[in-house]
């Protein structure tokens, strides 16, 4: 997702060239761990890397597909589909709704840049 935002209030991720496509990677910005990743489109998407149904920092390992044309990522612990633009899980697997939360993402001079904001 390509968002307007002061250069200033980005911090550096990584460059786009350190990520495969479809593949997650997982980036540590104090003690908060986010999931990065790059798509066929050449979007990058950032979504907490925590899944909050089994409390492990896994979701940068997670399959990356797509339900209904949104970009999503199922977690590798038990398979509940998230949607990488939003966070919602959309495919919770009988659990209780959930989101991942999601961080807005710009490329500049080929590197992933994130707006942080605050971290929870």
């Amino acid at each position: 997702m390509t968002i307007a935002h002061s250069l200033d209030t980005l911090v550096r991720a990584c460059a786009l060239t350190d990520l495969e496509v479809e593949r997650g990677r997982a980036a540590l910005f104090g003690k908060t761990q986010i999931a990065l990743f790059l798509l066929a489109d050449g979007t990058v998407h950032a979504v907490a890397n925590l899944d909050p149904y089994s409390g492990a920092q896994v979701m940068s390992r997670g399959i990356v597909g797509t339900r209904d044309g949104a970009p999503t990522v199922a977690s590798p612990m038990h398979k509940q589909v998230f949607d990488l633009r939003t966070g919602l899980c959309v495919a919770t697997q009988g659990r209780p709704p959930a989101m991942l939360r999601v961080w807005p993402v710009v490329m500049h001079d080929g590197d992933v840049l994130i707006h942080l904001g605050e971290l929870r």
